[in-house]
């Protein structure tokens, strides 16, 4: 039996169910959309969306590392000798952006597969990254530009057949 698939369509207004991806998209458009749409390895983004999420990441961190060296100044100051107190500081200033890295982990992975599908391309490519001396391959997946081509990784449902009378 043939069936006919159709996109998935919604009234709600929320982004979630929308696959295809946002070109020039702005930088509150992409975190919104990478926050909204976490754990989705299905449908497409655009490299607008990929960037601006990838400068969202760095700022995070980035953001860690300047608390992390004013903690580090000011505790260094306050303490003197003592570096148990420092120790401790720095301790919980690491260990919430290995928590910060760790949260954005799985949503950084969607958003890198739905990419990779704005390419045409398979999200399984993504695994060549974890060979030494690949990381580059994976900064030129991302730079590739959009194809059409990758519509056919978006979600898709089965129409239901008419009732004939």
């Amino acid at each position: 039996m043939t069936e006919n698939y159709a996109a998935v369509t919604t009234d709600l207004p929320d982004d979630l169910f929308d696959d295809s991806p946002l070109p020039g998209a702005t930088f509150p458009q992409a975190v919104r959309r990478l926050l909204r749409r976490y754990t989705v390895f299905s449908g497409r983004a655009s490299r607008s969306e990929y960037w601006w999420a990838a400068l969202f990441y760095l700022l995070v961190e980035v953001g860690f590392g300047v608390v992390g060296a004013v903690v580090a100044g000011v505790t260094g100051s306050i303490v003197g000798d003592d570096s148990t107190a420092f120790g401790w500081v720095m301790g919980i200033v690491l260990g919430l952006a290995a928590l910060a890295w760790l949260l954005l982990l799985i949503p950084g992975l969607a958003l890198a597969v739905r990419r990779m599908h704005d390419a045409n391309l398979s999200g399984w490519l993504l695994l060549m990254c974890l060979v030494p001396g690949l990381v580059l391959v994976g900064i030129v997946f991302m730079l590739l530009p959009s194809n059409p081509a990758g519509a056919r990784f978006d979600r898709a449902v089965p129409i239901p057949p008419l009732d004939e009378e």
